[in-house]
């Protein structure tokens, strides 16, 4: 009987175990004639905080023919007015991913594409925590070969198998709905997903939990109705489309020019969006699972406001002017000074041409890029008593910095507030969180971490006000995944073992050695990371690279992107 090794089953650990933040999008317009790849671009640039490393879209034209550009770069870089011509057809599937160490390859960015059976394209936003044992049965079973090291790959590869298995010439809605409720069966962790059959349609769906986000809208034109589906309300919103409608855990949606059908595939299990989401991740114009996500950071600021108030008494100390960290705390930071009566400053200015720093590989990188991100203001922090408002305290590299800067501008006293509780547990459902000793939270209580920032004083949000802030706009939601706070993991199945085999296989310095080890393939990290091609730009038009697995970095489609 086949059996991976032990080593083997690390190393794939390690490949599909770094997935990230990422933005996805579908779109079918109902005149066929019509090439949907301006309008996906438009909603992926939309899409854009999602995810600023790599982007992509593939449409379906006549015939069913797939047309596809993808690469690494942000939309702007990637999609110009010839790529865009290319691409062919009046259904596509768009998506964006954000940075990680070694996702240099374009292999690695999405959609991905199977040809059998029937052709498939899919994107996915997420991560899988049982991959290793998927990846045996892919391999031992199934017999489908996995090209890149990402588990949106092996996540499609499972659906195609699924569908392969009904041995049918032409499939229909059922086929579909059955093959999506038996992947749902077999695979664990955060999904949300948007697929497109050639010539056929465009499908979503999501996890049982739905910790990630996806909904759909309709637009209605002269000739019949258009329909969008996104990681966000705010696409609909900017093209035009109505009726959002969030696609609920365990649901299937599949769109065709004919009409929608819909089905729950598999029993919902404990409803719990990741509460991370309207804490940084998501826009402010967006509303995800009906909570407005700019109302839940007001309300974050209410929170929030009350605790600041009872740690400043009990601790003697007073504010002068409340300044936020650009960008996201801005609203909670608004409503907390006025809450409280204090001055709210905007002191820092942003330079809007470098990405979060948070996610950014390596600590140093990480380090530098605050500096070149932020500059502050002396006039707002000369001789003042500073609250500094953050969305989140992660690493406390970003936080550590900003507290010098500033201290150096002439600050009295720098108090830094966190809109979110101390984070202390990895998330392993698709955001670059690492291991527990890389987050500055873990192990070490309020005081412990203010001076590990160099602040005079930390002041977090408790967990229970984090969670009323964002349930009280949907209260028929019972519970969110605080995971990355709690270490409470709605879909189980981590543990301590999971913990330290993660951990080994994470750490910065690691990924360094691993990088060294394994030579062309890479360090593998993120959604892809995969191998870094010899010339540095990976394939195109025919060209062979030493980077991929099988040397095809277009991973079964020409790939119209130039460099």
């Amino acid at each position: 009987m086949f059996s991976l090794s032990t080593t083997f089953v690390k190393y794939l650990f390690f490949r599909f175990s770094e997935q990230v933040m990422c933005g996805i999008l579908g779109l079918l317009l109902h005149d066929s004639t019509i090439n949907c790849a301006p309008e996906i671009c438009e909603g992926l640039s939309l899409l854009q905080h999602r995810g600023q490393d790599a982007c992509g879209i593939v449409t379906c034209g006549p015939k069913g023919r797939f047309f596809q550009c993808k690469a690494n770069g942000m939309v702007r870089d990637i999609f110009d007015e010839s790529s865009v011509r290319k691409l062919i057809g009046g259904m596509g599937v768009g998506h964006v991913r954000y940075p990680t160490a070694g996702s240099f390859n374009n292999a690695e960015a999405q959609p991905f594409y199977v040809n059998s059976p029937y052709g498939i394209v899919f994107a996915h936003n997420g991560n899988l925590i049982n991959t290793a044992s998927l990846l045996q049965y892919m391999d031992a079973t199934a017999h489908r070969h996995i090209n890149t090291s990402s588990d949106s790959e092996l996540l499609l590869n499972i659906f195609a198998n699924n569908l392969q298995q009904t041995g049918k010439f032409r499939i229909n809605e059922e086929d579909i709905f059955t093959a999506i409720g038996g992947m749902m069966k077999q695979v664990k962790g955060a999904y949300a997903c948007v697929a497109m059959l050639a010539g056929f349609g465009i499908i979503a769906f999501r996890d049982p939990n739905g910790i990630r986000p996806v909904g759909m809208a309709v637009r209605k034109t002269e000739t019949g109705k258009d329909y969008l589906f996104a990681s966000e309300s705010v696409v609909a919103v900017a093209s035009g489309f109505t009726d959002w409608d969030d696609v609920k855990p365990g649901e299937a949606i599949i769109i065709t020019r004919s009409g929608v059908s819909r089905r729950q595939v598999v029993e919902a299990a404990a409803f719990a969006p990741d509460i991370f989401e309207y804490v940084y991740f998501a826009r402010p114009d967006s509303v995800l699972d009906g909570i407005s996500v700019y109302r839940s950071r007001m309300a974050m600021g209410d929170m929030l406001a009350e605790e600041v108030k009872r740690v400043l008494s009990n601790n003697g100390m007073s504010v002068d002017v409340v300044i936020p960290v650009p960008d996201t705390s801005r609203v909670a930071a608004l409503n907390l000074a006025q809450k409280l009566n204090l001055p709210y400053r905007e002191g820092f200015i942003k330079n809007r041409y470098v990405g979060r720093t948070f996610i950014m590989p390596g600590q140093q990188m990480r380090k530098k890029n605050v500096r070149r991100k932020l500059n502050a203001m002396a006039l707002e922090f000369s001789g003042r008593n500073v609250l500094l408002v953050d969305d989140s305290i992660v690493r406390g590299t970003t936080s550590r910095e900003i507290v010098q800067m500033a201290k150096d501008v002439g600050a009295k006293n720098v108090i830094v507030a966190s809109c979110a509780p101390p984070i202390r547990y990895p998330n392993i459902y698709g955001i670059d969180m690492p291991s527990r000793s890389e987050l500055v939270a873990y192990g070490r209580n309020e005081e412990d971490v203010a001076e590990a920032i160099g602040a005079d004083l930390v002041i977090f949000q408790t967990l229970p006000d984090l969670i009323e802030s964002v349930r009280q706009l949907n209260p028929s939601i019972k519970r969110f995944d605080c995971s990355v706070f709690d270490g409470d993991y709605v879909t189980g199945g981590v543990d301590e073992a999971y913990f330290s085999e993660l951990e080994a296989l994470r750490a910065d310095n690691v990924r360094s050695k691993v990088a060294m080890m394994t030579g062309d393939l890479g360090p593998a990290e993120g959604k892809g990371g995969g191998g870094v091609p010899v010339n540095g730009s990976g394939i195109d038009e025919g060209v062979v690279s030493s980077g991929t697995v099988n040397g095809d970095d277009t991973v079964g489609l020409h790939n119209s992107w130039k460099r």
